[in-house]
Order: structure tokens, then sequence, then C-alpha cells
């Protein structure tokens, strides 16, 4: 049986997975959203990180430079601002470039908004190299409820 990645704006999850190339996309997009790119060394930690975190792979990746997940825990503990939104959105982007880099998207695009307090509301956009568009919508927690 396949397993799909699912998110539920705390925790990635496994489903059993409808076949289709959605269903794969959604689940890449949710780990390259929702698991924690190693931030750089001049990156503002928030108060409550033990370090710089990231995936233990990505010491040894298979390409040079290749970073698994986002940055997006970065901004846990900041105000809701326009200036962290623009953030989120960069973080964003650049834990999506991989799809352009690898040729399976020609354009990456993601909005942020607050939802609620504390609360990220991500909108994803990805042109696929068929032209076909996918959209989706992602909630991101940034603090502890």
């Amino acid at each position: 049986m396949d397993l799909a990645i699912t998110y539920n704006d705390r925790e990635l999850t496994f489903a059993p997975a409808v076949q289709n190339v959605e269903s794969g996309l959604r689940s890449a997009v949710l780990v390259s959203l929702f698991t924690d790119r190693r931030a750089a060394e001049d990156d503002p930690l928030p108060s409550s990180a033990l370090g710089l975190r990231g995936w233990w792979a990505d010491a040894w990746p298979e390409m040079e430079g290749d970073l698994v997940g986002s940055r997006l825990w970065l901004l846990s503990r900041e105000k809701q601002t326009a200036a962290v939104l623009h953030r989120a959105q960069e973080y964003s982007e650049e834990a999506l470039a991989w799809l352009i880099e690898d040729n399976v998207a020609t354009a990456v695009a993601v909005s942020a908004e607050w939802m609620r307090t504390g609360v990220l509301r991500l909108q994803v956009a990805i042109t696929l190299a068929d032209q076909t568009r996918f959209k989706d919508v992602f909630n991101y927690q940034l603090q502890a409820a």
C-alpha cells in the first residue's frame, strides 16, 4: 500500500494514497514546507531553538547545496507583521524552488496572510512542466495554542 502525507496545521501524518500526480505533488509540497530546513549561520533563531535544526541527511546531499524543508520554523515567536509575512513567502518559495531546479515545474508562487493569531495561511500555485497548474492552501501554526 502506498502512503500519502497529510498535514493538520501542526504535524505531518500518513494516510493511504490515491494514485495520481496531484497527490504525489501535494505530498512533496508538504514535506518541502513543513519539515525544518537547517537555518543559515546568520539566521536569527527563536529564543526556544536548541540549534540550527535541519534534516540529518542534508549533511550528505545527493547534489551539492540540496536542502530539505523550509525555514518557516524560524518565525515561531515573531510578531504578526507585514515583514514576517514577506519572510514566510520567501521561505516557502525557497523550500519549493527544487521543483523548478529539477524541471518538475516552470513556476512556483506563494502568498502568505494571517489567518488568525499565530497561524499563517499559505496559498501555493505551481505551474508544472506540462503547463498544468497545482493550487492548494495550507495553514501553518507558528505558536503553540
